[in-house]
């Protein structure tokens, strides 16, 4: 399915789950607004894609409220009418018992992981509102649904996206707005190094022994998602390796 009048936002586009989003998305023929802190990236993505599709990009942190509101408000005219949105910015920092923890690390999780989804939501929200159309997809985690021994804040952030997810559905309710939480399990990408902060040793072994999803399965999953029927919203969707049963119960050999 081609929609290339479309054009999608993706918050975290330079790597990861949103830069395999970025890549799916654009091989289909949507305009894309890929946004993140690395704009060297952004633009090596852009260079990448552009001969599938229109791309803008945008260098801010999501943590950053003020940056937010002004960096879409100065989209051009060509892209300020944003279809798709695709919250998925986030991070892991640490890996400690609530006794042990970093509070600079709660406060990114926190700013990054439930602010951050916040302050772009309500940057996009009017015209969306205005036109009566659009689908917001919020990356979520199966941390969101099941609390793991040292994951004490990163579950809460993450517990957060999906009460966010359910209240923005309840509230946009009637207005042509589709609302849904896509929840990965273990996804091979710099998460883990991320939350081990540059520790490739650490990162490398939470995935050894089984396979992991890889950010492209992610990015298939929410191309189906946004190309349902207009009556069909994929509400809230987990999806897990083969080998993982919960954020405890991982099948390594």
């Amino acid at each position: 399915m081609i929609m290339n009048t479309k054009t999608a936002l993706i918050t975290g586009a330079s790597s990861g789950i949103g830069m395999a989003t970025a890549i799916v998305l654009a091989r289909n023929g949507i305009n894309l607004i890929l946004c993140g802190r690395r704009q060297k990236r952004l633009e090596g993505l852009k260079s990448e894609l552009d001969s599938y599709c229109n791309i803008h990009t945008l260098n801010f942190d999501v943590r950053d409220k003020k940056e937010v509101f002004s960096k879409i408000e100065s989209l051009p005219d060509a892209f300020s009418t944003i279809d798709i949105l695709i919250n998925n910015a986030g991070n892991a920092h640490g890996l400690d018992t609530i006794q042990d923890g970093n509070v600079e690390d709660w406060e990114a999780m926190i700013d990054i992981n439930v602010k951050g989804l916040l302050y772009v939501s309500k940057a996009i929200l009017p015209k969306m509102l205005q036109k009566e159309s659009g689908h917001i997809i919020n990356i979520g985690s199966t941390a969101g649904k099941e609390v793991y021994p040292r994951g004490n804040v990163y579950c809460a952030s993450k517990y957060a996206v999906d009460a966010i997810n359910q209240g923005m559905r309840i509230d946009l309710n009637g207005k042509g707005i589709k609302v849904g939480a896509i929840n990965p399990g273990m996804v091979a990408t710099e998460f883990s190094e991320v939350r081990f902060k540059g520790d490739s040793q650490k990162a490398t072994k939470v995935y050894q022994g089984f396979t992991p999803l890889q950010a492209q399965d992610i990015a298939e999953i929410i191309w189906f998602t946004v190309t349902r029927p207009a009556h069909v919203n994929i509400a809230d969707l987990t999806v897990m390796a083969l080998d993982q049963a919960s954020s405890t119960i991982v099948n390594k050999k």
